[in-house]
C-alpha cells in the first residue's frame, strides 16, 4: 500500500491532500520541523524534525521507498526521492517530477540561484492559482489509483 509523505511546513495542499488520501484510505505522513494540526481519524499522521536546516527533507528521503507518493515542491529533496525510487513525485501545482524532468528542473534552480546571488531581481514563482489546486487533486488522485491497480 503506499504511503503519501508530504513535506509539510509551506505544503498549500494539506486539505486535498487529506480529501483524497481519506476516500482512497491511504495513509499519510507529514513531515515538519513544528507541531501543526491534522485530521483525527487514524490515517493522517505528523513527524516533527528538528529545526536544523533541511531536517525535514532527510527525513522524507530516509523513510521514502519504492510504493511511495512524495508532495514537496523541493527540487532538490524531488531528486534525492526520485534516486529512491519513490513511486512518484508531485509538486503542490500538480506537476510530476520525474526522472526525465528533474535534470532540467535542478539546472534552472541551479541558473536561477546563481542570478539572484549576483543581485538581479527575478521575483518569486508565480502565485498559487485555483487552478493548480485543481490539477494537484487530479494529478494525485490518478497517481494513487494507478498505485491502487498495480497492487
Amino acid at each position: 500500500m503506499p504511503l503519501i509523505l508530504v513535506d509539510a511546513d509551506a505544503c498549500p495542499v494539506k486539505d486535498e491532500i487529506y480529501r483524497v488520501a481519506t476516500r482512497l484510505g491511504v495513509p499519510v505522513k507529514l513531515v515538519s520541523n513544528s507541531w501543526m494540526r491534522i485530521p483525527t481519524g487514524g490515517l493522517v499522521s505528523i513527524e516533527v524534525v528538528s529545526d536544523g536546516f533541511d531536517a525535514a527533507d532527510d527525513r522524507i528521503a530516509d523513510l521514502v521507498t519504492p510504493a511511495d507518493v512524495v508532495i514537496t515542491s523541493d527540487i532538490p529533496l524531488a531528486d534525492r526521492c526520485l534516486k529512491a525510487n519513490a513511486a512518484a513525485v508531485l509538486a503542490p501545482n500538480g506537476k510530476p517530477f520525474t526522472t526525465d524532468t528533474i535534470g532540467t528542473a535542478l539546472a534552472t534552480r541551479a541558473i536561477m540561484a546563481d542570478l539572484r546571488g549576483g543581485g538581479d531581481q527575478l521575483g518569486g514563482p508565480p502565485p498559487f492559482r485555483k487552478e493548480d489546486r485543481s490539477r494537484f487533486l487530479s494529478a494525485l488522485d490518478e497517481v494513487l489509483q494507478r498505485l491502487k491497480r498495480e497492487a
